[in-house]
């Protein structure tokens, strides 16, 4: 209680007048006296030019994805220093990003026009719906930024800005892919994209768009077994757990299809320069699943074998799954003299998320039909957001505002007579579910010391409640159970200071708290894969908080290159963590502590327009200091997080043509807290790897631009946990109206 007091203390000390500095305009501009800095409003909740902005930030333009050959938006961070993307395929709809050493994506707040998208399941990101042709820019923050935003920011924050037109636009787009060697990656990928935008009377603008992406997959779930085929059965082959066990390959569990299709709808109205109202709703959905699995097994007679001993077909199942997600967002800007005003506000709500799993138990599912049951976890989360900035004293300029959320969620299981059918439902088998709310209120405060040297000092109060909570499980004792209401609160502040001693020198140096409550799934969801693990969920689990610290020095050298480098540490609390307690059994606990430091360094040069150069390296040290409910995890790193990142790429423009090349190494992970999953090259094995891909883009006529792009062009091979693609080529056409 007393820091928190003496940290408002020293805010208002800060806000007393001093030195008398008056505000200087902060202008970069190139010899034609157009604005070169990018503005960027992530770190501070303002505009902000991008050299002088807190914090370790970078955005990726819109330039920038159209000269690289990406396909979502989490892929377009690939190459941004300090960030892991862990995404496995074209079709991982469990695709994650961490920012600066912290693990998981229910620890980095993923924002669409500066609303938080994260599902209120399990703070999870459909990135999938998500077309980068309405991108404008994506921001990247890295560093605890509860202070401004709340929970889920603990690593930072990336804010996907979508692009309003500023004149009449129709954008065609159509692709067609597939793998070098059929079968190796993502066959008969179908890409097509549509878009109106107008603007009337220089005050009211649209963007309509729809997006459709389609592929007949490939196999990347291998079928292995601890049961050694039977005499006179051929075709299997030694392989091995990521513990160094002796296992055998049968088969695979087919191509992983998978389609998505996305409607989005905008619409502003600027009532004047100041006034403006922003609209906007995005429809998503999408499929996954997989087609007739694939045996190598072969009797004497060369017929296909899927059933073997204590091995059944079922083996070869793997189930489909599906969302549709419908956003809408509104935002509404202002001034009231020297106050700007903001208010946002959104609700993002999955009507549909399921899976459907074959039966592994008797009655089994077989190939063509059989039993199975069907996962429902339709969620909802209202966002809403105020804000006033307005300076003070001349050389400070002050926000202030509170924000409210909800979440709400509802879980399902139901028996299902056929396990390719999600609708063909019997009996409700199990249910579970909560809400969650938080209310908050913040203070940022940006003080210009002197001319060079500007502080931001803030902090945010979240009141965190979680009620509702139950679980069912028929036939099962002990149940229904209710679970009774619970509250915390968290006080996150933060510092940061920003110092130009030079024009091509800026030091940057930031401190701060930040705090994550935990999800309903993390509390009360508990089920069962089809490998016989029981995944339980936790009720009394507590808040994680992280304390943070971060410094960070960018230097100009000669015409058109810099270097910058970054040293940061997080101290983890409370840490939300799978324990691993049996061999059929994880629990969710608060883990103790964790520590994760690192080291960021990155390199870029730009010879003119005409060529970029960059590399980046990031070095992260992520362990489990103290976890007394499982000491076999202490001193171990923690999940997920690489040690070693590296990225390197060349961009090329001249005239009608641009190219890209970009190499991205990621280090070794592991997927339990005791850090055994030591062998790589094995199904369920997170693999060191190095992969590069490289885009070629063509202007043919004015309105026209044709581009062939291949991923993995050195065709590496490795597992993320799932066989991960091979090399693929792509080629698309744009036609573009003005």
């Amino acid at each position: 209680m007393f820091a928190r007091w003496g940290w408002i203390l020293m805010l208002f000390m800060m806000a007393s007048p001093a030195f008398g500095v008056e505000r200087a305009a902060a202008k970069t501009e190139g010899k034609d006296g157009t604005r070169m800095e990018e503005i960027v409003v992530t770190a501070t909740r303002t505009e902000k030019e991008l050299d002088t902005a807190p914090g370790s930030v970078n955005v990726v333009t819109k330039k920038d994805i159209e000269k690289r050959g990406m396909q979502t938006p989490d892929s377009a961070l690939n190459t941004v220093p300090g960030v892991f993307n862990r995404r496995q395929s074209l079709a991982d709809t469990l695709s994650s990003i961490s920012l600066h050493g912290i693990p998981e994506q229910k620890r980095t707040l993923i924002m669409k026009d500066g609303i938080g998208i994260n599902n209120a399941y399990d703070g999870g990101v459909v990135y999938t719906g998500l077309p980068l042709e309405d991108v404008e820019r994506i921001e990247v923050v890295q560093g605890p930024f509860s202070s401004l935003y709340g929970g889920y920011a603990m690593g930072g924050v990336v804010n996907i800005v979508t692009r309003m037109p500023e004149k009449r636009e129709i954008v065609a787009k159509a692709g067609y892919g597939s793998s070098w060697h059929r079968g190796e990656a993502p066959d008969d990928l179908q890409r097509y994209y549509v878009s109106y935008g107008d603007r009337f009377m220089d005050k009211w603008s649209i963007l309509a768009s729809y997006g459709y992406r389609g592929t007949n997959g490939y196999s990347k779930d291998i079928n292995v077994q601890s049961s050694k085929p039977t005499a006179g059965i051929a075709g299997w082959s030694y392989t091995g757990t990521t513990a160094g066990d002796t296992r055998y390959a049968i088969g695979d569990k087919g191509d992983n299809a998978f389609w998505d299709d996305n409607l989005n709808l905008k619409t502003r109205f600027d009532f004047s320069k100041a006034t403006k109202l922003d609209l906007s709703f995005m429809r998503t959905r999408y499929k996954y699943s997989y087609d007739e699995p694939h045996t190598n097994l072969r009797n004497a007679a060369g017929n296909p074998v899927y059933a073997y001993g204590t091995v059944r077909e079922n083996s070869f199942l793997s189930g489909f799954g599906g969302k549709e997600i419908n956003r809408y967002n509104v935002g509404y800007e202002t001034e009231f003299g020297p106050v700007k005003t903001k208010f946002t506000a959104g609700l993002n709500d999955e009507e549909k998320s399921w899976y459907t799993t074959p039966n592994s138990s008797a009655p089994y599912a077989t190939i063509n039909d059989g039993p199975g049951k069907v996962s429902t976890s339709p969620n909802q989360n209202y966002n809403a957001d105020l804000q006033f900035t307005f300076p003070v004293f001349g050389r400070q300029v002050v926000t202030v505002g509170g924000s409210v959320k909800t979440n709400t969620v509802k879980v399902e299981e139901f028996s299902i007579n056929n396990w390719k059918n999600e609708d063909s439902r019997t009996a409700l088998t199990y249910n579970a579910g909560g809400k969650d709310r938080t209310y908050a209120v913040f203070l940022q405060d940006e003080i210009m010391i002197l001319q060079n040297l500007t502080a931001y000092a803030g902090f945010r109060e979240d009141f965190w409640e979680t009620y509702d909570g139950y679980a069912n499980q028929s036939d099962s004792p002990g149940y229904p159970k209710a679970y009774d209401s619970r509250s915390a609160s968290s006080f996150s502040p933060k510092l940061s200071l920003v110092y130009k001693p030079l024009e091509k020198t800026t030091l940057r140096a930031s401190a701060g708290q930040a705090f994550r409550a935990p999800s309903v799934y993390e509390l009360y969801r508990t089920w069962t894969s089809t490998t016989g693990v029981t995944y339980n969920g936790n009720p009394d689990l507590q808040p994680e908080t992280v304390r943070s610290w971060d410094a960070a020095v960018s230097q100009g050298l000669w015409k058109g290159a810099k270097v910058g480098a970054t040293y940061f540490e997080n101290y983890l609390y409370d840490l939300i963590y799978r324990k691993t307690t049996s061999a059929t059994q994880s629990d969710y606990i608060n883990a103790g502590r964790a520590k994760s430091k690192g080291v960021v360094l990155e390199a870029e040069q730009r010879f003119d327009k005409w060529l970029k150069l960059f590399a980046n390296y990031t070095y992260t040290d992520a362990r489990i200091n103290e976890n007394t409910a499982s000491p076999a995890s202490e001193g171990k790193r923690m999940t997920f997080m690489p040690d070693h990142l590296l990225n390197v790429g060349a961009e090329f423009e001249a005239g009608p043509v641009s190219a890209s090349v970009t190499g991205r190494y990621v280090g070794k992970r592991y997927g339990n807290d005791t850090n055994s999953d030591q062998v790589n090259g094995v199904y369920t094995s997170y693999d060191p790897f190095f992969t590069a891909d490289a885009k070629v883009s063509c202007k043919i006529m004015k309105f026209a631009t044709v581009s062939v792009s291949m991923e993995n062009i050195l065709g590496e091979s490795h597992f993320e946990y799932y066989q991960a693609p091979g090399r693929s080529v792509f080629a698309e056409v744009e036609w573009r109206y003005f």
